[in-house]
C-alpha cells in the first residue's frame, strides 16, 4: 500500500491566514524557549491559575514542555489578531487538519485561558477536550522571546490604547 505525502508545513501557513490569522512561520522547536518565570507570572498575576483545566497547575511544567518541544521537528507560530475563542478556533482546525493529513502528532497551543465553558469545572475532566488546549504561556513558554526571535511584534500591553499581539502554536512531526 502506497503512503500519501504529508503536505508540507507551508500549506498550514496559508491555512492559518485563510481561517483569520494575521501571519504565520514555520520555525525550529528549539526556537521555542520556556521558563519557569513565565509559570509564576500565571500563579502571581493571572486570574486563571487553578481555575482552568487547561491552565497551571493542570497544565504541563515548562520541563514536560521542554520534552515535549524536543520530539518535534517543526513549529508554527501563529500571529492572531485577538485572543480568546478566535485563537482557539484557529489553532484548534489547524490542529484537525494536520492530523487527518498525516501528521498523527499535532498538537496545538493557544493564547490565554481557555474560554470554552462559562465556569471550568476543574474537578473533573474537561468536557471539551476536543477543542481546549492549554496556552503557550500556561506551559511555561516565554511568548515574547519565542515571538521576537521570529521577528513578531510582542510588547507589554500598557494600556486599553496599545495594539494587542497573540500567538499559538502548532507542533508538527
Amino acid at each position: 500500500m502506497k503512503k500519501n505525502a504529508l503536505p508540507a508545513p507551508e500549506h498550514f501557513l496559508r491555512r492559518a491566514c485563510e481561517l483569520g490569522a494575521i501571519e504565520a512561520k514555520v520555525i525550529s522547536p528549539q526556537q521555542v524557549y520556556t521558563a519557569e518565570w513565565v509559570r509564576r507570572k500565571c500563579q502571581y498575576g493571572c486570574d486563571g491559575f487553578g481555575e482552568h483545566l487547561t491552565c497551571p497547575p493542570f497544565s504541563p511544567t515548562p520541563q514536560e514542555t521542554r520534552q515535549l518541544l524536543d520530539e518535534y521537528t517543526t513549529a508554527l507560530l501563529v500571529h492572531c489578531p485577538s485572543r480568546g475563542i478566535k485563537v482557539l478556533e484557529i489553532i484548534s482546525a489547524l490542529e484537525q487538519e494536520a492530523f487527518i493529513s498525516g501528521y498523527y502528532k499535532a498538537f496545538g497551543m493557544t493564547a490565554g485561558p481557555c474560554l470554552l465553558c462559562e465556569q471550568c469545572d476543574v474537578q473533573n475532566t474537561c468536557c471539551h477536550t476536543e477543542q481546549a488546549r492549554p496556552s503557550m504561556e500556561a506551559c511555561g513558554i516565554d511568548v515574547f522571546k519565542t515571538a521576537r526571535t521570529a521577528g513578531y511584534p510582542i510588547e507589554v500591553v500598557q494600556n486599553h490604547s496599545c495594539p494587542e499581539n497573540y500567538y499559538a502554536l502548532l507542533l508538527l512531526e
